[in-house]
């Protein structure tokens, strides 16, 4: 059975961090850690810098692995109230819908084409 090197294996950033993480845990050194996990999941895998990054979270005691959470409009809308907004008023724009909702004009868009709704002359 050969095994295909140069290929890359989809890996998440949890995993990824897990694997830095073992490295740092064995005493190795960021651009070291950056090699052999390149070297074993694929050449661009990994940058040093993200490395770096990581090892100087886990020298300062930061071990938790999963991203925090982050600040800013949120992605997510209340579909039902998006609903009730545009059938009380089926001419609100999106930007007068997303000031309602919390979210960016994008946002409200984007979830409006999810629900077949296009935009028609004005209406």
């Amino acid at each position: 059975m050969e095994i295909d090197l140069e290929s890359e294996i989809k890996l998440s950033r949890r995993e990824l961090r897990v694997l830095l993480l073992h490295e740092f845990r064995l005493g190795r050194k960021a651009t070291e850690a950056t090699s052999n996990i390149c070297g074993t999941m694929g050449k661009d895998v990994l940058s040093i810098r993200t490395a770096q990054h990581w090892f100087h979270r886990f020298k300062n005691g930061n071990f938790e692995l999963d991203d925090l959470p982050h600040t800013g409009r949120p992605l997510e809308v209340d579909m039902d109230l998006l609903k009730q907004l545009i059938e009380q008023d089926p001419r609100l724009t999106t930007r007068c819908l997303a000031e309602r909702l919390g979210c960016s004009h994008i946002t409200v868009e984007t979830h409006l084409h999810e629900l077949g709704k296009t935009w028609k002359y004005g209406v």
